[in-house]
C-alpha cells in the first residue's frame, strides 16, 4: 500500500485495508495443527506449549520449525518427534546452528562462561524480565560464542519503562562480569552494548522516558506497512544544542543502569561463581538447573 497513489486509498475506492499480521498465540497453535498434520508427534507433545514458546514467528518460520524438529528426530533414531525436538529445533532457528567443532581455547571458554553466567544471574534476579529458558557456552552461528535465552511468557505488545531498564541491566551484566572478574574486557560484547544504547536512545528520543521531558525527539519516517519499517530512516526535529543534551542523557541512563548492574552482581558473587562452575562442566545449563544453582 506504501506505493499506491493516494487517489487509488480515498474512501470509495480502495477503501478497506485488511492487516496480515504476525500471529499471535492461537494463530501459531492452528498453524502448528495444520503442518503437523503428516508428521508423528509424541503423545506428550503440546501444540499450545510449542506456540507459547515461539513468539514473533510467522508461518514461514514455524513450517520451518516444524521441519527442523523432524529430522532432528529422525537423526536420533526415535519414532515420533518430542518436546525436545521442538525446543532444540527453536533454538536452531532463532540462534543458529550449534558449531561443536569450534574448539575455543580455555581461556575464551572461561570469559564466555563468567559473561553468560552474568547475563542469566541478573536476569533471574531482576523482577520484571523474561524468565530465562537456557544458558550455553556452545558456539551458534556465525557470531554467537555463548548465549542465554531468556523466553517472554505471552505475546507483549507494549513495553514499561522499568521493563526496559531491566532489559539494559541483563545486557550489561556479561561485560561487567568479565570486567569484576579479569579486570580487562573484551570484544565480546559489542552486540550487548549496541542493543543497550539503542534501549537508551530510543527511551530519550521516542518514548519521552527521561529528564528531557515527554517529548519525541525523532520522527520516524517508515512505512507502517512494512515489516521492521523498510529501512528505518528519521528526520531530526531538534537543535544542535538538543543534541548534546541528549547525549548526556543516554549517557547518564546507561551510567545508572552499570552502577546498579555492577551492585548486583558484587552482591551474588558465589552465585555466579557456581553457575559458571556448572557452565564449563556441563557447557548448558536449563532453567530448573539455573533455579537449583541460585
Amino acid at each position: 500500500p506504501e506505493t499506491l497513489d493516494p487517489a487509488l486509498l480515498r474512501p470509495g475506492r480502495f477503501d478497506r485495508h485488511v492487516l496480515v499480521d504476525r500471529p499471535d498465540v492461537g494463530g501459531r497453535e492452528e498453524i502448528l495443527k495444520v503442518h503437523v498434520k503428516n508428521v508423528k508427534l509424541d503423545d506428550i507433545v503440546d501444540l499450545k506449549e510449542v506456540a507459547s514458546i515461539t513468539s514473533g514467528f510467522v508461518g514461514a518460520d514455524l513450517a520451518n520449525l516444524v521441519n527442523e524438529a523432524t529430522l532432528l528426530a529422525a537423526r536420533a533414531g526415535k519414532t515420533a518427534v518430542g518436546i525436545d525436538e521442538f525446543n532444540e529445533a527453536v533454538e536452531r532457528v532463532t540462534a543458529g546452528l550449534e558449531k561443536k567443532n569450534r574448539v575455543m581455547n580455555e581461556d575464551e571458554k572461561i570469559r564466555v562462561a563468567y559473561h553468560e553466567a552474568g547475563h542469566a544471574l541478573v536476569a533471574t534476579a531482576l523482577p520484571n524480565t523474561d524468565p530465562v529458558h537456557k544458558v550455553s557456552i556452545i558456539p551458534r552461528g556465525i557470531a554467537a560464542l555463548g548465549y542465554t535465552m531468556q523466553r517472554p511468557e505471552g505475546d507483549r505488545y507494549l513495553m514499561t519503562k522499568s521493563e526496559l531498564e531491566s532489559r539494559m541491566k541483563v545486557l550489561l551484566a556479561g561485560t561487567l562480569t568479565e570486567e569484576m572478574i579479569f579486570t580487562d574486557i573484551s570484544t565480546g560484547a559489542q552486540n550487548d552494548l549496541e542493543r543497550c544504547t539503542e534501549i537508551a536512545r530510543s527511551m530519550v528520543m521516542d518514548y519521552g522516558m527521561s529528564r528531557l521531558g515527554r517529548v519525541n525527539y525523532r520522527k520516524s519516517a517508515s512505512s507502517p506497512f512494512l515489516a521492521g519499517g523498510g529501512g528505518e530512516t528519521y528526520q531530526v526535529s531538534h537543535s544542535e544544542e538538543m543534541a548534546k543534551l541528549i547525549d548526556k542523557e543516554v549517557a547518564r541512563i546507561l551510567d545508572d543502569a552499570l552502577t546498579q548492574t555492577r551492585d548486583i552482581l558484587e552482591q551474588r558473587r558465589e552465585a555466579l561463581e557456581a553457575v559458571t562452575q556448572k557452565l564449563l562442566e556441563v557447557e548448558s545449563i536449563d532453567n530448573v538447573e539455573l533455579k537449583r544453582l541460585l
